[in-house]
């Protein structure tokens, strides 16, 4: 009975409750770990709202930033846009040169971009095609992107810059400069190619870009705060 009293005073004290021991101070690497957590639950809650409540894209003339999807379309403002009047060579297209295949549709979405060089882009259209996409024509400050990409040689008059594609040929610029298959006839022989509608950047994937470069500084920041305060001091006077 004695040494039943004597542990219960040990270990409730002599004033018959149980006292906490304080916390002890968490280390730098468990601060870090509870940070991380903390932005991944954040990090949850904005995905789940981008999900449920994705933005609409605006109808009105689109201008802004572009994406460039190939050689012939583009997404401006979450608005896919079908330049009108040329033809680009397709993603998985390979044109001839100098007796070697090479990826004609890479290299005209290339030069697409060569020819927004960053800036905003503006287009003009009414009409749709049978994928929704605006029919339009497009500029990059004074740049018409359509006619440029004729007169450049990587894209074919498609109904519009019959002259502009003439003059490309005699030059030999672009896909005319080799052998090369129309798209439209590619796109016939490759019947499991066929154009289709093409998947532009999700606001939910450049949000999650945006949020990984974020992530990838606050993490350098905190780990080499923590190796800071983790480094072994010097003792030299």
């Amino acid at each position: 009975m004695g040494n039943g009293r004597k542990v219960f005073r040990r270990r409730y004290g002599s004033g018959g409750w149980y006292r906490r021991r304080p916390a002890r101070p968490r280390s730098p690497l468990r601060r870090l770990f509870d940070w991380l957590l903390t932005i991944a639950f954040f990090v949850l809650v904005a995905l789940i709202a981008a999900r449920l409540n994705p933005p609409r894209p605006d109808r009105g003339p689109p201008a802004g930033p572009a994406y460039v999807i190939d050689g012939d379309t583009l997404v401006v403002n979450g608005r896919h846009i079908r330049l009108r009047g040329i033809d680009a060579p397709e993603m998985r297209q390979l044109c001839r040169r100098q007796e070697r295949d090479y990826d004609c549709g890479v290299e005209a979405r290339n030069a697409m971009k060569r020819l927004i060089a960053g800036r905003a882009v503006r287009c003009s259209g009414s009409r749709e095609d049978k994928y929704n996409r605006l029919l339009g024509e497009c500029k990059a400050g004074d740049v018409d992107l359509n006619r440029s990409m004729v007169e450049d040689g990587w894209a074919v008059a498609y109904g519009n810059y019959a002259d502009d594609e003439a003059q490309a040929r005699r030059e030999r610029r672009g896909i005319w400069a080799g052998t090369f298959e129309r798209p439209q006839d590619w796109r016939r022989e490759h019947e499991a190619m066929q154009e289709t509608p093409h998947e532009g950047p999700s606001p939910l994937e450049t949000f999650m870009e945006n949020l990984y470069l974020w992530l990838n500084k606050l993490v350098s920041a905190l780990y080499d705060q923590v190796q800071k305060n983790t480094a072994p001091k010097s003792n030299t006077p």
